[in-house]
């Protein structure tokens, strides 16, 4: 059975940038890439919050660069996603596909966090050309711009008091007739007045064209009328999913499945075991913040190993 030195789960900015460190420190360590090779950063087009880069950089070509590096640097990149897992004792067991297991001395699990999305029609057609599921990724591109925000907890309130400062007109489509946001969320929203809200509306179907969204369907759910709202762009703030079920029955995570980490740490509560990323990042969900994550990830496993 083959054994890896360090073994990193997910191929995004932070199971990369882990990669780059622990190869740099003779770790030898392997990438097994997962399902959505390059994580969620493939689908921004332009990425222009990424230090580096003053003209922006489409978010494919920039994880494949962090691929091509962590390749150069000694790193091994395979496909494959880790279906199963034995973390009770080292070395680690790790099973790839259901069918091939190898053994790991440590593990980065970088696996990252997928949007919620809805399933409502044009949503996945649009995906990168008008729908988003990050203002502060995308909002950018929609100054003066009309845009809605579909949620009602903090997180929507967030964007939406965001895009507020630079578009037009910002339209939140709210299920209910009030929000599961804080009080002090909704304050926030209601002192912008280029925010409105359309409570009891139901989102039906985002509609667009060849050149992208221009408009959102919704269903008033009092009267069951539809209507289009015209907007250039539709942000979805219904909530994350971290890949992290395979790793749940080793690894502490919180009651929304985010890995658990210690204080200021990339640990978790098994030794040897480290996560990076947007797995165990309930707040920022950034490129930058996961490559930093990363970078720590790595640096405690080389530290790991070196102690041992």
């Amino acid at each position: 059975m083959e054994r890896i030195r360090v073994l990193i789960a997910g191929s995004g900015p932070a199971g990369y940038t882990a990669a780059i460190y622990a190869a740099r420190a003779n770790q030898a360590p392997v990438v097994y890439a997962g399902m959505e090779l390059g994580g969620q950063l493939t689908t921004t087009t332009v990425v222009e919050n990424f230090p580096g880069f003053p003209e922006g950089i489409d978010g494919t070509v920039l994880v494949d660069n962090m691929r091509r590096q962590a390749e150069r640097v000694g790193a091994q990149i395979r496909t494959g996603t880790i279906t199963s897992c034995d973390l009770s004792s080292r070395p680690f067991k790790v099973t790839i596909d259901g069918s091939v297991t190898v053994e790991a001395d440590s593990l980065i699990i970088a696996t990252g966090a997928s949007a919620k999305y809805l399933g409502i029609p044009g949503e996945q057609e649009f995906r990168g050309s008008g729908v988003s599921a990050c203002a502060t990724c995308d909002g950018f591109f929609y100054r003066k711009q009309d845009v809605a925000v579909i949620g009602g907890g903090d997180t929507a309130c967030e964007e939406a008091v965001y895009l507020a400062g630079m578009c037009r007109k910002v339209y939140m489509i709210v299920r209910r007739d009030q929000m599961r946001a804080s009080k002090a969320m909704q304050d926030k929203v209601a002192s912008k007045d280029n925010i409105e809200v359309l409570w009891n509306s139901l989102p039906k179907e985002v509609e667009g064209d060849l050149k992208g969204v221009n408009g959102i369907k919704i269903e008033d759910k009092l009267s069951g009328e539809t209507r289009t709202v015209p907007v250039s762009g539709v942000f979805l703030a219904v909530g994350h999913h971290p890949n992290s079920e395979v790793f749940a029955p080793w690894v502490k995570t919180d009651k929304d499945g985010y890995i658990v980490t210690e204080p200021d740490s990339p640990k978790t509560n098994i030794a040897g075991v480290f996560a990076a990323g947007d797995v165990m990042d309930v707040h920022y969900k950034q490129a930058i913040t996961a490559a930093a994550s990363g970078c720590r990830a790595a640096i405690e496993a080389d530290r790991f190993l070196q102690g041992q």
